[in-house]
């Protein structure tokens, strides 16, 4: 153990420090000395009698058994192997607006790096730091990146950062893990967005949801839109329109469009029902005491909660919506409230009734293994999880190897699949909605 501290040490330094040294990371080479072809029995047997380096040697490719494989892929970051094909460089660069994200410059770095890492192939990681998102900055820390000789830049920037490089235009390939496309307007065939769909979970959310529906939201910008859609979402119901041919269509919140292009959308119009009730509080970052808002208020007894508030502000919350006896039907929340911190810092008896909607549904324990090694969690954190996604693509697009994720691409936009999960004594468990299905309630662990 202490000679896998002392080996991974160099990499730790090399994450966090952003110095990029012109000096490469020592590379280990297995040379195979054995005259005889090994099989998958064989390959076993070396596991089993602990004769890794007999193993490796035979491992230059990625294997059929899965197990084997993903032993092989984790000492190949481990160990810092090398290809045993030498091949072009895999180059890859970070555009950074530190002042404006903060510990995710660092992290992000670690996402990238770490999926490199467990690949053998040689490749070259370099920061640009961007001292303003401002548009005349950006312009010249691409045009510094292009100099250089990168074509795929990964970008964890804000609304404004993003909408300044759709102003540019720049052919580069950019990737950003923090902006959904939704919240832009761009046609650019050079730009992909990572980051999850608020909007969707919201959707998800709000079936689970009776009236009335109270909303807590923080004054940040994500909270106050997110309030403003999920009000929108439950006030309005979905209708159906019965067309001429008779096709029976469903009208969502924005209204229908027809399964035949050729045909025009029907005209529609949003249904206002009035039974839904939606009530809306935004709360500062120094409010600790919701007494004003929950006391004695008959009008929030048996309703919803829908809470779009950091976690340590979530766990304030639900501890006062049982301290105030509003005995909440449900409290719903999105990805904002996936962490574990939440089953530590809630009482189970304030959190049984939580639901929450989750995107990081896919799983590799070798990159989550990395990842952990330099400190980095792309478990619960939804921006590393979205990086990690965006360097899979592009070692993808740039080496034709197969991804590790298998993510849906729309429109330049990342497609995840979304999970309803509540958190329980120990553990988030799945949520097996009953809207629509009453014949299965049961709950199961999600690993």
């Amino acid at each position: 153990m202490k000679k896998l501290i002392i080996l991974l040490l160099p990499i730790t330094i090399f994450a966090q420090s952003f110095l990029i040294s012109n000096i490469p990371i020592p590379k280990t080479y297995i040379q195979n000395l054995d005259p005889y072809e090994c099989n998958e029995e064989c390959m076993q047997d070396y596991l089993d009698n602990d004769m890794i380096f007999s193993f490796l040697s035979h491992a230059d490719k990625k294997l059929e058994n899965e197990e084997q494989n993903e032993i092989r892929v984790m000492n190949i970051s481990i160990l810092n192997l090398g290809a045993t094909i030498l091949s072009s460089k895999v180059k890859i660069a970070m555009l950074l607006p530190y002042k404006k994200i903060g510990k995710y410059a660092s992290s992000t770095t670690n996402a990238t790096f770490a999926y490199l890492i467990t690949k053998s192939h040689p490749f070259e990681l370099k920061s640009y730091k961007l001292e303003s998102e401002e548009q005349e900055e950006i312009q010249r820390v691409l045009e510094l990146i292009e100099e250089d000789g990168f074509s795929h830049v990964i970008a964890p920037l804000t609304l404004k950062g993003v909408q300044n490089i759709i102003n540019l235009g720049s052919p580069l390939n950019i990737y950003f893990p923090t902006i959904n496309k939704k919240d832009v307007q761009t046609d650019s065939i050079y730009l992909t967005f990572g980051a999850i769909d608020y909007e969707a979970q919201s959707d998800l959310l709000i079936k689970e949801a009776v009236s009335p529906l109270i909303i807590f939201s923080d004054k940040s910008q994500t909270g106050q839109k997110l309030a403003k859609y999920e009000e929108h979402a439950f006030k309005y119901t979905t209708v159906i329109d019965e067309t001429e041919d008779n096709t029976i269509k469903e009208i969502g919140l924005f209204g229908i469009f027809s399964e035949n292009s050729s045909q025009e959308p029907p005209k529609t119009k949003r249904i206002l029902n009035e039974e839904n009730i939606v009530i809306k509080h935004s709360i500062s970052r120094r409010t600790t005491n919701l007494e004003h808002y929950l006391k004695d208020k008959e009008e929030i007894i048996n309703g919803s909660f829908f809470i779009n508030t950091p976690i340590v502000k979530s766990g304030m919350i639900m501890s006062q919506l049982t301290l105030y006896d509003t005995n909440a039907t449900n409290v719903l929340s999105t990805q904002i409230n996936y962490d574990p911190l939440l089953l530590s810092m809630t009482q189970y008896i304030d959190r049984k009734e939580m639901i929450i909607a989750n995107s990081i549904t896919l799983k590799n324990n070798v990159l989550i293994e990395t990842n952990s090694l330099l400190g980095n969690d792309i478990v619960y954190d939804w921006i590393n999880y979205t990086t990690t996604i965006g360097v899979d693509y592009f070692f993808h697009q740039i080496t034709n190897e197969d991804r590790e994720y298998e993510i849906d691409v729309e429109e330049d936009q990342m497609i995840y699949d979304i999970e309803l999960l509540q958190p329980s004594r120990s553990r988030f468990i799945e949520y097996i909605s009953s809207v629509g299905d009453d014949e299965s309630t049961e709950k199961k662990s999600v690993e």
